[in-house]
């Protein structure tokens, strides 16, 4: 079975024939490659560029890191003897990987295990920000393989 995902903007599209490991990095490059709390990636075997192609940054003398040069959603972790890494939520489907393994836990912050604990917003802070929710229009590419995009009027 294969998974197809790419970046926000479209411009870098991908498929792969199967996943390996998922995991969660908490090493301080990958918190800022994502400007996340970690960096969630999964092994990609048999990976194809779809539409375009990522941008690199040599993120250590080991691995480069791709990412899309239009809106810079970070793809890709590669190098090593291990299959390229792809970023979990740039599949179309990521909450079909489940990461099983946690990793960098130097680097992990000490919040990080306390977030599902957090409160929601309140029921009426929520209805105050409707409109503005509402007149949001998307621009992302949608979780699918489109012929073109952007579309066309």
């Amino acid at each position: 079975m294969s998974l197809s995902g790419g970046c926000q903007c479209g411009a870098v599209r991908f498929r792969v024939e199967r996943v390996g490991r998922a995991s969660l990095c908490h090493c301080r490059m990958c918190q800022k490659a994502f400007g996340a709390f970690y960096g969630p990636y999964v092994d990609a075997h048999g990976l194809e560029w779809t539409r375009g192609a990522p941008k690199y940054f040599q993120s250590s003398n080991l691995v480069r890191r791709g990412f899309c040069g239009d809106c810079g959603t970070q793809l890709s972790f590669e190098g090593g003897d291990w299959p390229p890494n792809l970023a979990i939520g740039a599949f179309d489907n990521p909450a079909a990987i489940v990461p099983t393994l946690q990793i960098g836990l130097e680097s992990k912050l000490p919040y990080v295990d306390s977030l599902a604990d957090l409160p929601h917003r309140p029921q009426r802070e929520a209805e105050k920000l409707a409109d503005f929710y509402a007149a949001v229009v998307s621009r992302q590419h949608p979780d699918h393989d489109t012929e073109a995009w952007p579309p066309h009027p």
